[in-house]
């Protein structure tokens, strides 16, 4: 699918004014093999703690964006290139972290897109602590299961609905 951005928020600037499409402040790092994703969300809120990333990571993504809340942490990474060769293999179109990812060259060659706040080598626990599919926000952006995630070079979009793109 072929969309811009900035495209779909000239197109719907109703839908930006009633916050049912809104803008994620410009807070992340582009990583993954892939620029442009979108899908709708899955999302998931786990602090320093990834285990469940990698047992959602390890079902069919079905074209889906998996958008964790990290609680923004720079100590230790959510993602690193394992869990981005499985979501390549399982069909996720990206992942969204509010937090840091790890193994940045790896994650690179993956072909799915990756947006996070920063890269950090230090790994999480992994005892599969956190909540999944719950709103959650993200740089005071709200974010609920099944919203649509658009992400691209200028920035990442949720909308409550799909948008027609081009």
């Amino acid at each position: 699918m072929s969309f811009a951005t900035c495209d779909i928020c000239d197109a719907n600037e109703d839908l930006l004014t009633s916050g049912e499409l809104a803008a994620i402040p410009p807070v992340f790092t582009r990583f993954g093999g892939v620029s442009q994703f979108c899908g709708p969300a899955v999302t998931l809120k786990a602090f320093e703690d990834n285990g469940m990333v990698r047992t959602i990571l390890e079902t069919p993504g079905h074209g889906q964006v998996l958008v964790i809340d990290g609680g923004g942490s720079f100590r230790c990474a959510m993602v690193g290139g394992n869990l981005g060769v499985l979501a390549e293999k399982n069909g996720w179109a990206g992942i969204v972290v509010n937090g840091c990812v790890r193994d940045t060259e790896e994650l690179n060659a993956c072909a799915v897109g990756i947006r996070a706040l920063a890269a950090m080598p230090v790994k999480s626990v992994k005892r599969g602590g956190g909540e999944r599919d719950l709103k959650i926000t993200i740089a005071n952006t709200a974010v609920h299961p099944g919203d649509w995630i658009y992400a691209d070079a200028d920035g990442v979009l949720v909308s409550r609905k799909p948008l027609h793109t081009s």
